[in-house]
């Protein structure tokens, strides 16, 4: 299949090419950047599967191509013999394309969102607002960035995603200086989301569950019952300092970690307009 571009209402943009499926809005000169990214967006899916072997394994090897270079640098601060640059693709390639935008002309905003993972670009008096939502299209909240904000990458994780999961979260919604950033850093905190030894919650190889997961063997979440709200608690306990901890680090700017009902939340202040409300759970 070759490489699809159609206008969306909205004077969006949608590009997809096998699994990688783009909306991309602009303000500016919208016909050059969108030229732009499609010209970009026709060789990514072949870029990466030239190295789809090595991405695939756990983080150590550095790769050639720009993108996988921008997911491998996303993922070394997690390198852990379980950890593989796969864990940043979504946010690479929503970076990658957003940048071949702004270099072929001048943008006070645009943005890339590659399946929830987003990259912005912002100038001047530009914001953006983003709605975050659970994978069951649960209102979270809603996050207002402006161009002076660091933040420049969004990015949503958990167990309920499309992504396999090692811990139980509902989502995990991050913000970071990047979209690759916010990527990793999403994936590791859905995974500090967790309780061990609870009956509530069945787990399974990675490639049980999916025969080409990049996880290989590694146990993951298949599903998740109901738990008793104090261990709800303790998960998001566990999730909140991992956060802390990255934010500490510089790997992230804020998170807001969600599941059945309850939710903590780091590093997003007041001048971001977060509101939070509790997702309802199925």
């Amino acid at each position: 299949m070759m490489p699809q571009a159609s206008l969306l209402s909205g004077d969006r943009l949608h590009l997809s090419h096998g699994p990688i499926d783009l909306i991309i809005g602009s303000d500016g000169a919208r016909s050059v950047a969108f030229r732009a990214a499609f010209a970009r967006f026709e060789s990514v899916l072949d870029e990466l599967a030239a190295e789809l072997p090595l991405l695939r394994q756990p983080v150590e090897r550095r790769p050639e191509g720009k993108i996988a270079r921008r997911m491998y640098r996303a993922a070394l601060p997690y390198a852990d013999g379980v950890t593989t640059p796969m864990i940043a693709v979504a946010g690479a390639v929503a970076q990658e394309i957003l940048a071949a935008m702004t270099e072929a002309t001048a943008l006070t905003r645009a943005y890339v969102n590659n399946g929830g993972d987003i990259a912005l670009h912002l100038t001047g008096a530009a914001t953006f607002r983003v709605a975050i939502a659970s994978p069951d299209n649960g209102n979270l909240g809603v996050v207002d960035i402006g161009s002076t904000d660091a933040i420049r990458g969004i990015a949503t994780s958990g167990q309920r995603g499309r992504s396999l999961s090692l811990g139980i979260a509902d989502a995990v919604t991050v913000l970071a200086r990047s979209a690759s950033m916010a990527d990793a850093a999403a994936t590791q905190l859905g995974n500090a989301v967790d309780l061990q030894d609870n009956a509530s919650i069945t787990r399974a190889p990675a490639n049980v569950v999916r025969d080409d997961s990049d996880l290989g063997s590694t146990t993951v979440v298949t599903h998740v019952g109901r738990l008793a709200p104090s261990d709800v608690a303790r998960a998001l306990r566990a999730g909140e300092t991992a956060a802390n901890a990255l934010r500490q680090a510089c790997l992230i700017d804020g998170a807001a970690l969600f599941l059945q009902g309850q939710n903590a939340v780091v590093g997003l202040s007041a001048t971001l307009k977060f509101q939070q409300k509790a997702p309802e759970h199925a």
